[in-house]
């Protein structure tokens, strides 16, 4: 593959116009990226040319027709010559026309610089090594499921991941009652708190709704009581003779016969 040289400016001459500055130019009017061939959009007949030269560049040298094959008159186009000075950031014009490329292309032909592949995903863990939180219903569906699945898994025999499991089952059944006090024990707190927290509303609500002063004044007050009757201090005097004397005697000369019977046959 021939090497590609660059162009070469082969005359001083110059068509002795002020230089023309990129930064008083459209964007879109001329390319300078960093590797690519120099090119502008000449001022005077708006075709796209090559811009010569290294230090000093200049509008290469071009016709005014683009038919002068077919026998059109050569007539050099003023814009010959023409001298240009980069005084541009040339990366921040390049940034913003990629940015400008890239939002006038089509959706469905937009896709990035670079490519970003998705990885694989990995491949689940087996039941029997996450780490998640066991209850018993939990490690009883995991071992049943694996028993039904497992053909190494056979009457007493388990494979690796079986005897995890089983394992697993084993301790959650020891474990469970004291999982079951000690959430009999947090609900016994949280019930106690709720109560802690109203109770000065219910209380407040109770006195509200029975009365309040009134009954403030009806405990405050003292009247004797009647006679033989229950009050909050005191209840009915217990007799302490029998009703009835002579059945009583008689009951207790009976029962005094019989244990003495007993005594004796003993």
């Amino acid at each position: 593959m021939p090497r590609k040289r660059p162009g070469r400016v082969r005359t001083k001459n110059t068509n002795r116009r002020e230089a023309l500055k990129l930064s008083s130019m459209a964007p879109e009017d001329y390319n300078v990226r960093p590797g690519e061939v120099k090119s502008i959009a000449c001022p005077d007949c708006r075709t796209w040319r090559r811009i010569m030269g290294d230090t000093v560049l200049k509008i290469r040298e071009h016709c005014i027709s683009g038919k002068v094959a077919e026998g059109k008159k050569h007539t050099l186009c003023p814009g010959t010559d023409q001298v240009v000075v980069i005084d541009i950031d040339v990366q921040r014009w390049q940034a913003r026309q990629n940015r400008l490329l890239r939002d006038a292309m089509p959706q469905e032909n937009r896709r990035a610089a670079q490519q970003f592949y998705k990885p694989l995903p990995a491949p689940a863990a087996p039941v029997s090594r996450i780490n998640a939180e066991i209850t018993l219903e939990t490690a009883r569906q995991s071992y049943l499921a694996h028993r039904k699945s497992c053909m190494r898994c056979d009457g007493g025999q388990h494979c690796t991941d079986g005897g995890l499991l089983a394992r697993r089952f084993v301790l959650a059944l020891q474990q469970e009652p004291a999982r079951r006090e000690a959430r009999a024990e947090q609900e016994r707190l949280e019930r106690r708190a709720v109560r802690k927290q109203t109770a000065p509303a219910v209380r407040k609500a109770q006195w509200t709704t029975r009365g309040g002063i009134a009954v403030e004044t009806t405990n405050n007050q003292c009247r004797p009581s009647a006679p033989k009757t229950v009050t909050v201090f005191r209840h009915t005097e217990v007799p302490l003779q029998p009703q009835k004397a002579v059945a009583y005697d008689q009951r207790q000369a009976e029962l005094g016969r019989q244990y003495a019977a007993r005594t004796a046959t003993t």
